[in-house]
């Protein structure tokens, strides 16, 4: 069975695998997962403009760990500026499209907030 073509599963033992060394994705030594959470975390992503003069915004909350690394990772992903407030990640434009592929990629459960 190929684990990549799974859209839903209810199978709790499920475990994603790291696509770059094949072992499960909680094990992964690869340089890449170093920077992201432990696989399993909920990652919320939600779009914002209020208190920004109309400007959007993509915020990422839930990440945890070193915000640093992880805010650099998304603006190469993303090709946008950010910055890191609050305990959240803040990318310019909206980028939930990108940045959910990226971490559903990595194995992470995102959750959409707003509209």
């Amino acid at each position: 069975m190929n684990d990549r073509n799974i859209v839903y599963s209810t199978d709790a033992g499920w475990n994603p695998r790291c696509e770059t060394c094949g072992e499960p994705a909680d094990q992964c030594t690869c340089e890449q997962n170093k920077s992201l959470p432990v696989s399993g975390n909920k990652i919320y992503i939600e779009r914002d403009r209020k208190q920004r003069k109309g400007k959007t915004v993509t915020v990422i909350s839930g990440m945890g760990g070193d915000m640093k690394s992880r805010l650099k990772e998304l603006q190469r992903l993303c090709g946008a500026g950010g910055a890191v407030k609050n305990g959240k990640i803040e990318i310019q434009g909206d980028q939930r499209v990108k940045i959910r592929q990226y971490l559903e990629k990595k194995g992470f459960q995102v959750i959409s907030r707003g509209g």
